[in-house]
């Protein structure tokens, strides 16, 4: 049997490319003979430019403006033309200074210049990974570092954050790198809020941002009113606009960008397919398998390419949150949980490594074909 290992990230613990050098570890060991292949995935969040990096992207760093405006060093990844750009490493919530939110200030302004990057470094195509901002600015900053000015009656340009949309008197795209037009950007993200309303990007997500009830409400004014002055209120009710605190918004507009499911996405970038054809059984996962699992994250995307060709798939997890009928309802046959080895979640985590060989060990043993 050959085995191909499309998992993600462990966060906190391990990234994609760790988790399946352990799993590979563990079955080489317990099945000595076993064909193993392994594909890091990811959905557009936290570890996508290391996922491409682990596929064979050129990993590239620069020093842009942090969500807080101080300066922080992101990567995106480039090869052959193609360019995979996160937003966490610019503009993610792990950008944010220990125990500080700034939900009404944070800015999207370093992912804008990281995109900028990417143009001068000859992208042709941009895969743009939106999950885990500290942002809820609608994008603004982004375009602000593309060529974009906001400014208020007064003739000043707007300051940094969602708040000071509110401020808004109008919004200039003209001077938007022109290079843009050529590119084929696409907005890949595990989430299709729209940018307004109780499943916008202020509601749902600013809470995770630090934001009171009271600066949400602030925000989602802002946000309309945003929308409005870009005379783009239709666009702020398409699936993706309310991505990364309205980022999507802002690229859907002003970037003419395309929304795909982030997990997509990197399956195509980092060669799944191909892999995908080489297998008898799939092992994906990630930290925790949760009904979030169930709604675009990876080790979904990843079994239901493998459910399509008639593959079994398993899935290995830190925590599990999920009945066996809704893991089946997805495609994965079993799920392997850390937590059944360690219960102690942090001893689960400092150890999430050994204990993956082990649970290797323990699918060996029961797929003996393996």
């Amino acid at each position: 049997m050959r085995v191909l290992i499309a998992a993600d990230k462990f966060k906190g613990s391990l990234t994609a490319a760790q988790v399946a050098e352990r799993l590979t570890a563990g079955l080489r060991r317990a099945a000595p003979r076993a064909s193993v292949a392994s594909v890091p995935v990811a959905d557009g969040g936290d570890g996508t430019v290391d996922a491409a990096a682990a596929a064979g992207f050129g990993r590239r760093e620069i020093c842009v403006t942090g969500p807080v405006g101080k300066p922080v060093t992101a990567a995106y990844a480039l090869r052959n033309g193609a360019a995979v750009v996160e937003m966490a490493e610019a503009s993610g919530l792990r950008r944010l200074p220990a125990g500080v939110f700034a939900p009404l200030t944070a800015t999207s302004y370093g992912t804008g210049e990281v995109l900028r990057a990417a143009l001068d470094a000859g992208a042709r195509s941009i895969a743009l990974g939106v999950g885990g901002s500290a942002t809820t600015d609608g994008g603004a900053g982004m375009l602000s570092a593309l060529g974009a000015r906001f400014l208020e009656a007064s003739g000043a340009l707007t300051g940094p954050g969602g708040a000071a949309l509110a401020r808004l008197a109008k919004a200039d795209l003209s001077g938007l790198d022109a290079r843009l037009a050529e590119v084929d950007l696409v907005l890949a993200s595990d989430v299709d809020n729209p940018l307004l309303g109780p499943k916008g990007a202020a509601a749902v997500y600013g809470p995770q941002k630090g934001a009171s009830p009271q600066e949400v409400d602030v925000l989602e004014d802002a946000l309309r009113h945003y929308a409005r002055t870009c005379g783009a209120l239709g666009t702020a009710a398409e699936p993706g606009a309310g991505a990364a605190g309205g980022l999507g918004f802002g690229a859907l507009t002003a970037l003419r960008a395309r929304f795909r499911p982030g997990v997509e996405v990197m399956l195509d970038l980092l060669g799944f397919d191909e892999a995908l054809a080489q297998a008898d059984l799939v092992i994906t996962g990630e930290g925790s398998l949760d009904t979030q699992t169930l709604h675009g994250k990876a080790p979904a995307g990843v079994a239901s390419r493998a459910r399509a060709r008639g593959l079994p798939v398993i899935a290995v997890c830190g925590r599990l949150s999920l009945d066996p009928a809704s893991l089946h309802a997805v495609g994965i046959h079993r799920a392997y949980a850390l937590t059944e080895l360690e219960p102690d979640i942090p001893r689960c985590l400092a150890h999430a490594g050994p204990l993956l060989e082990r649970v290797a060990a323990r699918i060996a043993r029961d797929f003996p074909p393996v």
